[in-house]
C-alpha cells in the first residue's frame, strides 16, 4: 500500500514535469515566434527602405534618360529638317535646270517648225514648178512622138520598104552588132583569164611532170600463143577437140584455132583468166604432154601462181607509192591491174603514174600530198572488177573502196575523175588533171587504126559543120584540130566564137583520151602577078 502511493506520487511527478516541459516548448516557440516576426519586420522595414531607395534612384535615372532621350529627339528632328531643307533646295535647283532645258527645248522645237513651215512652202512651189514641167514634157513627147511617125512614113515611102521590113532589116543589124560585141567580149574574157591562169598552171603542170620519171613503156597484154607447128597446134585441139574443150572449160576462156599458122588467139573478158590461160597454153606447149588430166593440173599450178602474184604485186605497188593502211583485198584488186590495160596502157602503171603526179601537183598547191597520192593510185581500181559487176568502173571503184571505209576525199575522187559527180574536195579535180597528163603524154595509150581513124573523121566533121568554115584537118594524131575559115564571111571576133563552139561540140558527141586542141585559122591573101 505504502509501496503504491510512492509510485503514484513519483507518476504525478512525472506528469508534472511533462507538463512543465510542454509549456516551457511552448513558451519558448512563442518566444522564438515573437524573435522571428520582430526581425522579419525589421527585414521588411530595411527592404522597404531599400525599395524606396531603389524606386526613388530608378525614378532619378529615368528622368535623366528621359530628359537625354527628349535632347537627341530634338537634335534628330533639327538633323532631319537641315536634311529635308537641303534635299528641297537641290530638287529646286534640279527643277530649275529642268525648267531650263525644256524651255531651250522647247525653242529648238519652234525654230524647226519654222524650218519645216518654210521646207514645205518651197516643196510646193517646187511641186507646182514639176507639175508645170511635166505637163511640158508630155506635150513635148506627144509633139516628138507624132514628128517621128511622120519621120517614120516619110522614110518608109522614101525606102520602098514595109514597116515589118524595115524592122527585120534593123533587129538584123543590131543583132550582127551584138554578136561582134559579144565576141569580142568573149575574147578579151577568155584571154585575160589565160593570160591570168596560163603560168601558174604550167608551172605546176611541168613541175608536177619533171618530179616524176616513171617508166614510159606500153605494157600491154598478149592475148597470143605461139605454137611451133601445125602439129603442136592439132595436139591442142585433141582427138575430136577434147584438150581444147577441157582447156577452156577450165580456165573460162575462148580458144581460137584457126588458119593463122604459128598463133593461137586466147580470148576473154577477165584478163586474169586471160592471163592464166595464155600462161597454162605456153607450158603445155613446152611440156608437150598434152590431154584432160594434165591440162587441170597445170591449170591449178598456174592459177596458184598468178593470185600469189597478184597478191606479190599489190604489196610492192603499195610500197613504191607509199600508200600504207590498204586493206588485203584492195592490194589484191591493184595487183590484178597489172593484167589491165586501157587504150593500150597498162593501168597499174597507169595509176601509179598518176599517184606521183597527184602528188607533185598537191604539194605545189600547198595539199596533203600522202593523200592525193592514195587519190591516184586508187582512182582505177574500179577497173580490175568493171567486168565482173554492173555499172562504170569509177562507180565500181567508189563502191567498192567505201567498204572498207576510205576517206570521202578518195570516194569522191574515184567516182568523179571522169566528171560523172559534182567535185567536192580539191584532190578530184587534180586525179582529173594527173589522169590526163598521164594519158595524153606521147606513148601513153595506143588505139586499134580503125578506131583512130573514125576518131579523126569525125573530128573534121564536127569542124565543118559551123557556118563560115572552109576546111578542117585533124592532126598530131588527133591531138589537134585546124580549122581554116572563110576571111570574108568571119572576122577575128567570129573566129574565136567558132573555136570555142567546135571545143564544146567535140566535148559533147566524142570520147577521146586527153585533150584536143581548137585552131581557127583565118587569112587574107593577096596574089598579083607580073608579066
Amino acid at each position: 500500500m505504502g509501496w503504491m502511493l510512492a509510485q503514484l506520487t513519483t507518476g504525478e511527478l512525472v506528469l508534472r514535469l511533462g507538463v512543465s516541459a510542454a509549456i516551457g516548448a511552448i513558451v519558448a516557440l512563442l518566444g522564438g515566434y515573437l524573435v522571428l516576426r520582430w526581425f522579419g519586420r525589421a527585414r521588411l522595414d530595411a527592404a522597404r527602405v531599400e525599395a524606396a531607395r531603389i524606386i526613388g534612384e530608378a525614378r532619378s535615372e529615368a528622368d535623366v534618360i528621359r530628359k537625354t532621350a527628349d535632347v537627341d529627339a530634338k537634335a534628330e528632328v533639327l538633323k532631319g529638317q537641315e536634311q529635308l531643307r537641303k534635299e528641297a533646295a537641290e530638287m529646286r535647283t534640279e527643277f530649275k535646270e529642268t525648267e531650263k532645258r525644256l524651255a531651250k527645248r522647247e525653242d529648238n522645237l519652234e525654230a524647226k517648225l519654222d524650218t519645216l513651215v518654210t521646207k514645205e512652202r518651197n516643196l510646193e512651189q517646187t511641186m507646182k514648178k514639176l507639175t508645170a514641167r511635166t505637163e511640158e514634157v508630155v506635150e513635148r513627147e506627144a509633139a516628138a512622138d507624132e514628128l517621128l511617125e511622120q519621120r517614120r512614113k516619110e522614110l518608109l515611102q522614101v525606102s520602098g520598104m514595109s514597116k515589118d521590113e524595115a524592122r527585120r532589116t534593123l533587129l538584123g543589124e543590131l543583132k550582127l552588132e551584138l554578136e561582134h560585141e559579144l565576141a569580142e567580149m568573149i575574147e578579151k574574157t577568155v584571154a585575160q583569164a589565160k593570160e591570168e591562169a596560163a603560168h601558174r598552171s604550167r608551172e605546176i603542170t611541168l613541175t608536177a611532170i619533171q618530179r616524176y620519171a616513171g617508166d614510159h613503156t606500153c605494157e600491154s597484154t598478149v592475148s597470143t600463143v605461139d605454137i611451133p607447128s601445125d602439129e603442136m597446134k592439132g595436139r591442142v585441139i585433141g582427138r575430136e577437140g577434147r584438150n581444147i574443150r577441157a582447156f577452156e572449160k577450165v580456165t573460162g576462156v575462148d580458144v581460137i584455132v584457126d588458119d593463122t599458122p604459128g598463133v593461137v588467139v586466147v580470148s576473154a573478158f577477165d584478163p586474169v583468166r586471160r592471163e592464166v590461160a595464155r600462161r597454162s597454153l605456153e607450158r603445155l606447149v613446152q611440156d608437150g604432154r598434152i590431154h584432160p588430166g594434165r591440162i587441170e593440173e597445170l591449170v591449178a599450178q598456174v592459177q596458184k601462181e598468178v593470185n600469189e602474184e597478184i597478191a606479190e604485186t599489190g604489196k610492192k605497188v603499195a610500197v613504191e607509192v607509199n600508200v600504207g593502211g590498204l586493206h588485203r583485198k584492195q592490194l589484191e584488186l591493184l595487183g590484178r591491174l597489172k593484167f589491165r590495160t586501157s587504150y593500150g596502157q597498162n593501168v597499174l602503171r597507169h595509176s601509179v603514174e598518176v599517184a606521183f603526179v597527184c602528188q607533185a601537183i598537191a604539194d605545189e598547191l600547198g595539199l596533203d600530198g600522202r593523200l592525193a597520192r592514195r587519190c591516184g593510185l586508187l582512182h582505177d581500181i574500179g577497173k580490175a572488177i568493171d567486168h565482173e559487176v554492173e555499172g562504170s568502173h569509177p562507180k565500181v571503184g567508189a563502191d567498192f573502196c567505201k567498204r572498207f571505209n576510205e576517206r570521202p576525199e578518195v570516194l569522191n575522187a574515184i567516182e568523179g575523175h571522169h566528171g560523172d559527180i559534182p567535185s567536192t574536195s580539191a584532190y578530184t579535180p587534180i586525179v582529173m588533171a594527173a589522169d590526163a597528163i598521164s594519158a595524153s603524154r606521147p606513148g601513153g595509150r595506143r588505139e586499134s587504126l580503125e578506131r583512130y581513124v573514125q576518131r579523126l573523121q569525125q573530128l573534121e566533121e564536127i569542124a565543118k559543120f559551123h557556118n563560115g568554115v572552109k576546111e578542117a584537118f585533124a592532126i598530131q594524131a588527133g591531138r589537134e584540130v585546124r580549122v581554116i575559115v572563110d576571111a570574108k564571111q568571119v572576122d577575128d571576133a567570129i573566129a574565136a566564137m567558132i573555136a570555142r563552139d567546135v571545143a564544146a561540140k567535140i566535148e559533147e558527141q566524142m570520147t577521146y583520151p586527153g585533150e584536143i586542141k581548137v585552131t581557127v585559122l583565118r587569112e587574107v591573101r593577096a596574089i598579083a602577078h607580073a608579066r
